[in-house]
C-alpha cells in the first residue's frame, strides 16, 4: 500500500506543471526537439544528484538517531499537506515559458544538469518526500535510491512528452490554461489526502 501511495504521489507531482517543465519547453521553443530532449536528459542527471545526496544523507541520519529520522518523516507529511494547500491556492494560470536563446543540444544538456542540480527546492523536496515511503526494517539507502530514481524517471518522461508537444506547436493558450488548472487542482487534493493519510497512519501505528 505504501508503494502504491508513493507511485500515485510521484505521478501526480510529475504531471503538475512547474519550473522544470517550463524550462524544457522553453528550450524546445528556442532550439527545437533535439535541444529540448537534451535539456530533459540534463535535468534527469541533475535530479539524480539529489537522489544520491538524499539517500546518503538520510541513511546517516537514521544511523545516528532513529527518533530524529521519525521527526523528519512527520515534517515530510506536513510538507505534503503544505504542497496541497499551496497548489489549491495557486492562481490558475498557464505555466509561463521564459524566452531563452538557442545554443545547441550540448549546452542545453549541460545547463539542464546545472539547473536541476543547483535547485535547492528539489533537494528539500526529496529530503521531505522520500522518507514517507521507506520500510524501517530494511536497508535505507537502497530504498531511498530506488524511490528517488522512480521520481526522476517519471519527471523525465513527462518532460519528454512536453517537449514533443511543444515541438508540434502547443495548442491555444486557453486550452493550456484549462489543463494546467485541472492538473493543479487534482494535484492539490491528492497531496492533501496523502499527507493526511501518512500522518494518521503513523499516529495509529504508534498507539
Amino acid at each position: 500500500m505504501s508503494f502504491i501511495a508513493f507511485l500515485i504521489a510521484a505521478i501526480v507531482l510529475a504531471v503538475t506543471p512547474g519550473p522544470g517543465m517550463a524550462y524544457v519547453v522553453a528550450r524546445t521553443v528556442a532550439g527545437g526537439r533535439s535541444e529540448g530532449m537534451a535539456s530533459c536528459l540534463g535535468t534527469a542527471l541533475g535530479g539524480l544528484v539529489h537522489v544520491v545526496a538524499a539517500a546518503l544523507g538520510l541513511s546517516l541520519l537514521i544511523a545516528r538517531s532513529a527518533m530524529l529520522f521519525g521527526v523528519v518523516k512527520y515534517i515530510g507529511a506536513a510538507y505534503l499537506i503544505y504542497l496541497g494547500i499551496r497548489l489549491l491556492l495557486r492562481k490558475h494560470e498557464a505555466p509561463g515559458v521564459a524566452p531563452v536563446a538557442s545554443h545547441g543540444a550540448r549546452r542545453a544538456f549541460r545547463e539542464g544538469i546545472l539547473v536541476e542540480a543547483l535547485n535547492i527546492k528539489t533537494a528539500l523536496f526529496f529530503l521531505a518526500f522520500l522518507p514517507q515511503f521507506v520500510s524501517a526494517g530494511q536497508p535505507l539507502a537502497p530504498q531511498l535510491a530506488l524511490l528517488g530514481c522512480i521520481c526522476v524517471t517519471l519527471n523525465t518522461l513527462v518532460d519528454a512528452v512536453a517537449v514533443l508537444a511543444a515541438s508540434r506547436l502547443l495548442k491555444s493558450s486557453a486550452a493550456r490554461a484549462a489543463r494546467a488548472r485541472l492538473l493543479t487542482r487534482t494535484s492539490g487534493v491528492v497531496m492533501l489526502g496523502l499527507g493526511g493519510y501518512l500522518a494518521l497512519a503513523r499516529r495509529a501505528s504508534a498507539v
